[in-house]
């Protein structure tokens, strides 16, 4: 290369070309349009982004409180929503906002409430035993808050490590490693063993 090449490259680098968008982006691109609707009234739009966000806000309210409160939290996690939607400074990170709302009502609820359980009068020895899947929240909700969380949105509510990389703002990679982990660490409290192939 010639040294007006040289310095050319140096000072004036090339342009780049314009990036493709990629599934991801353009569904964050339908995010920010659906909220941009939502924000100017339309009220079909705002049952698509509940229908869009809910299976995400239940999980993460699901993996840190009582089940009976679930629903409560998560009613409330859309009506603050509702009404700081227009708010919002990026409309392209709507999900990691309202994630992050969700966990923040969860931390509340201990804040205001100490976690009773009502016993029956009518309490027969086979009546202690759980079934499986409250035995599987129960040792799931005894895990760290990351594990928690990615466990409750993949085994409870179906989503995939990429939704919910992307749903609430973790990187990719956190989520796989988070997941990982979290099954180990869900098979030994449950005392499960992985089976070996011959």
């Amino acid at each position: 290369m010639s040294e007006s090449g040289i310095i050319q490259n140096t000072f004036f680098p090339a342009r780049r070309k314009p990036e493709t968008s990629s599934p991801a982006k353009e569904k964050l691109k339908e995010e920010a349009m659906l909220v941009e609707r939502v924000c100017a009234g339309d009220k079909d739009a705002f049952d698509e982004f509940y229908k869009k966000l809910a299976p995400m806000v239940h999980g993460i309210v699901l993996a840190r409180v009582p089940r009976d409160a679930v629903d409560d939290i998560v009613q409330d996690v859309f009506i603050t929503a509702y009404q700081k939607l227009d708010t919002l400074r990026d409309k392209n990170a709507v999900s990691p906002w309202i994630a992050k709302i969700a966990r923040n009502r969860s931390v509340e609820f201990y804040r205001r409430n100490r976690p009773t359980e009502e016993l029956s009068e009518n309490l027969s020895a086979g009546a202690g035993s759980k079934n499986e899947a409250q035995e599987v929240l129960d040792a799931i909700r005894t895990m760290p808050n990351a594990y928690r969380e990615t466990l409750v949105l993949r085994l409870v509510e179906g989503m995939t490590g990429p939704e919910i990389a992307e749903k609430t703002g973790l990187k990719h990679e956190s989520v796989r490693v988070n997941l990982h982990r979290g099954i180990k660490i869900l098979r030994g409290k449950l005392g499960i063993r992985r089976r070996i192939r011959k």
